[in-house]
C-alpha cells in the first residue's frame, strides 16, 4: 500500500535541465530540443525554473548563462541596469563587503518584486482591471464623443430658431466654430492612433 502522506519535498517542481555542449548549443532535456537564450529568458519570465549543466564535466553554468541572457538583453537597447549601478556593482569584486552584497542584492529584488504585485493589485482595483493606459484612451474616446456631439450642434444641417431672421454674421461665426472643433477633434484622434499603435489613413 502506497504511503498516502507526501514527503516534504514531494510536489515540488523539479528544475529543468539544460546541458551546454562545446559547440555553445544549448539542449532542453525536458522538451528534448535544442533552445537559445531568447527561449531561456522565456522560461525565466514565465517562473519556469532550471539549472544550466556543462554536457561533459557536469559543472553548474547557471550564473554564467543567466549573466549572458542579461548582456544580451542590455546590447539589444533593452537597457535597464544603470551605468552608474554598474560601476558601484564593478567596485564591488575584491572588496570586503563582496561577500555580503549577493544576499543584500537578493533581498533587495524579492523586497521589490513584493511591491510591484501590491502596486499592480492597487492599480488593477483603481481602473477596475484594466491598464491605465486603457483607462486612458476610454477617457480620450469619451472626450472624442463629447467634440463629436458638438459638432452636430453646429453643423449645417441642423435647424436654428424657428422664428426669427438669421443674422448674416452667425452662419461666419458657426463655420469658425466648426472647424475649430474639427481641429480638436483631429489632434485628439491623432493621440489616439499614436496610443493604440495604429496610424490612421488619410
Amino acid at each position: 500500500m502506497a504511503n498516502a502522506q507526501a514527503g516534504p519535498n514531494e510536489g515540488e517542481a523539479k528544475p529543468v535541465i539544460i546541458k551546454k555542449y562545446a559547440n555553445r548549443r544549448l539542449y532542453n532535456t525536458k522538451a528534448s530540443a535544442y533552445v537559445t537564450l531568447d527561449d531561456l529568458s522565456a522560461m525565466v519570465r514565465e517562473g519556469e525554473d532550471f539549472i544550466v549543466l556543462d554536457a561533459k564535466t557536469g559543472d553548474d553554468l547557471t550564473r554564467s548563462v543567466l549573466t549572458q541572457i542579461i548582456f544580451e538583453q542590455e546590447s539589444q537597447g533593452q537597457a535597464l541596469l544603470p551605468v552608474q549601478f554598474l560601476r558601484r556593482l564593478i567596485r564591488f569584486y575584491g572588496d570586503s563587503m563582496q561577500g555580503f552584497l549577493p544576499s543584500y542584492l537578493d533581498m533587495s529584488m524579492e523586497r521589490f518584486t513584493a511591491g510591484q504585485e501590491a502596486m499592480r493589485e492597487q492599480m488593477a482595483r483603481a481602473f477596475g482591471g484594466r491598464t491605465p493606459m486603457v483607462a486612458f484612451e476610454e477617457q480620450a474616446r469619451q472626450n472624442m464623443a463629447l467634440f463629436e456631439q458638438a459638432l452636430r450642434m453646429w453643423s449645417p444641417l441642423s435647424t436654428g430658431p424657428a422664428t426669427g431672421a438669421p443674422r448674416e454674421e452667425a452662419p461666419a461665426a458657426g463655420n469658425d466654430t466648426m472647424a475649430e472643433l474639427r481641429r480638436q477633434m483631429e489632434a485628439m484622434q491623432k493621440q489616439l492612433d499614436l496610443l493604440s499603435g495604429t496610424t490612421r489613413k488619410p
